[in-house]
């Protein structure tokens, strides 16, 4: 059952809108129901995900009433519901797939007005597993703050305000950007919602430390002073200024949460007809006419300062593929974000060492490994142009070329900053000597894995990095690669052991030299032997990485 095969254009004249609110939940029930046909997988993944919220959700209302008479109960209830309405704004933005119903794009060719439309997809969107996590934190939060008939009136009302002040901000969210969301870009978005995801992660585990120090939520009052007054905590906070007899301020803050849902709604409202009567990029022909580079050469811009030639040429296709291919550009965004976090969040709490800086080139020399399937099945425009060992080392020498050109200041850049933060600047030469070595055994090892255990990227889904059939090439590349750049890189990590051992510190900079002419050393041979290996195998790679 699809939008169209609901009677929609009858119930709209029927009952001025009244009639549509049935329909869309049928209608979104349908989706769902339709949504679990489609694959056993797809269905125990929802159970799963809703056995798991539902687990949640329990346990978040059991804590949430074991907090009732606490003195910092309020503190964490505002603050925690302003977690999960950022959720809300944010969400939309990275999964827009995750529920059709987002999607009002669908909708505008149908006769609906705008006004009746928002009342049935508000409704609507009271059905999924997000609204019900919502209300659960919602109720936990009123019977842990309420105390007094005043207090049990506001939390009535605060309830249902809070649940639909979440649910008008993500659609109003999702409808102002349903065109980006629906783009490429919009694609990028949510590849990249891992990166968000795990870079959230560290600043949660580091929040949490700092929290743990200074001598729990008492420190975090004066945020939820702040954060009390803003909707939709603010709804949650009249139950409490209700309970402490504040009865003006609940007014207030209940009001500006009415507030709040009046002005998501108008917006909702002003982009829902924005877009259903403005022409989208699909129906404007117009084209820019082209535009010539700015310098003497063909590649416009940074491009025009790399070589002549083949190695000029793929280190250009290279660097594209980083800021065009959605895959590629996630991996070095999150290997870049998560370079720079690990060294420099543990050197700020005081914990970390400056050689902590060395897992930068570690994160980013990773990126050399399965280079072939990164072209997936164009790949074979490459193989075309291969025809001896020669060739293969001159596409793979640029391959490592254009990484480079992001990976060495980057890898100074960290050193400096973490060196910068602990005020160690005595082991600053050789943690970069350290870096360098590590960066050309990863180059080297990255080479000979792409050529000896090539997998096939696929580029049908978002969180999918491999084919289901050469998951165990995967895992052999990337890990035993890194063994292997371990071992390789062995002698100067021995070299920097026996420094430290035999109180030598003085003598630590003879690591930057060692570790730079070592590491440029063991990247050039070991392209050299990949490229042999590159030559002989070609049939295989192909094979291998156009499976997806």
């Amino acid at each position: 059952m699809t939008v169209l095969d609901t009677p929609v254009g009858s119930a709209v004249p029927a009952a001025r809108g009244q009639g549509l609110v049935p329909v869309f939940v049928r209608l979104k029930l349908t989706l769902l129901r339709n949504g679990l046909r489609q694959s056993s997988g797809r269905r125990a993944a929802y159970v799963a995900s809703l056995v798991v919220t539902l687990l949640f959700a329990v346990g978040q209302v059991i804590g949430l009433v074991a907090l009732r008479g606490h003195a910092q109960a309020g503190t964490l209830v505002v603050l925690l519901t302003a977690v999960v309405a950022l959720g809300w704004a944010v969400m939309p933005l990275f999964f827009p797939s995750g529920d059709e119903t987002l999607d009002p794009s669908r909708l505008v060719m149908l006769p609906l007005r705008p006004r009746p439309l928002i009342g049935a997809l508000l409704v609507a969107s009271l059905i999924g597993i997000g609204p019900l996590f919502t209300l659960a934190l919602v109720l936990g939060s009123v019977i842990a703050l309420a105390h007094g008939p005043a207090a049990a009136v506001a939390g009535v009302i605060a309830v249902p305000l809070t649940l639909l002040i979440c649910l008008a901000l993500a659609r109003s969210v999702a409808t102002a950007n349903i065109r980006l969301l629906t783009s490429r870009k919009g694609r990028d978005l949510a590849v990249l919602s891992g990166l968000v995801i795990a870079v959230g992660i560290q600043f949660v585990n580091f929040g949490a430390q700092r929290l743990g120090r200074a001598g729990g939520l008492s420190s975090l009052e004066p945020a939820a002073d702040v954060v009390r007054w803003l909707p939709p905590a603010s709804a949650l906070g009249s139950v409490e200024s209700a309970s402490d007899g504040a009865y003006g301020s609940a007014a207030v803050q209940l009001l500006s949460s009415v507030l709040a849902l009046v002005a998501l709604m108008w917006l909702w409202h002003r982009s829902l007809v924005k877009l259903m009567t403005s022409p989208d990029g699909s129906t404007i022909a117009a084209a820019e006419p082209a535009r010539g580079s700015s310098s003497g050469t063909d590649r416009p811009g940074f491009f025009a300062l790399l070589p002549e030639g083949r190695t000029g040429t793929v280190m250009q296709r290279s660097l594209r593929y980083v800021v065009r291919d959605p895959k590629t550009k996630a991996a070095w965004v999150t290997a870049l974000a998560i370079g720079l976090i690990v060294p420099v969040l543990n050197a700020v709490q005081g914990a970390g060492s400056v050689y902590l800086a060395c897992f930068a080139a570690g994160m980013l020399g990773m990126q050399m490994y399965n280079q072939f399937g990164q072209d997936t099945s164009a790949f074979w425009m490459v193989a075309l142009s291969i025809s001896s060992a020669r060739d293969a080392r001159l596409e793979l020498r640029a391959r490592a070329l254009a990484l480079l050109v992001i990976t060495l200041p980057y890898t100074i850049l960290v050193t400096v900053v973490t060196a910068a933060v602990l005020g160690d600047w005595a082991a600053l030469p050789g943690v970069m000597g350290l870096s360098f070595a590590l960066l050309g055994a990863m180059l080297a090892t990255g080479a000979m894995a792409s050529a000896l255990f090539p997998y096939s990227i696929p580029q049908d889904g978002a969180f999918k990095n491999v084919v289901p059939a050469q998951a165990g090439l995967a895992w052999i590349s990337i890990f035993g690669g890194m063994v292997a750049a371990a071992l390789v890189s062995a002698p100067v990590i021995g070299l920097t052991v026996w420094l430290h051992v035999a109180d030598l510190q003085g003598w630590l900079w003879l690591l930057l030299p060692v570790g730079a002419v070592y590491g440029t050393a063991v990247g050039r041979l070991g392209l050299r032997l990949a490229a042999t290996r590159t030559a002989d195998r070609l049939p295989e790679i192909l094979a291998a990485v156009s499976k997806g």
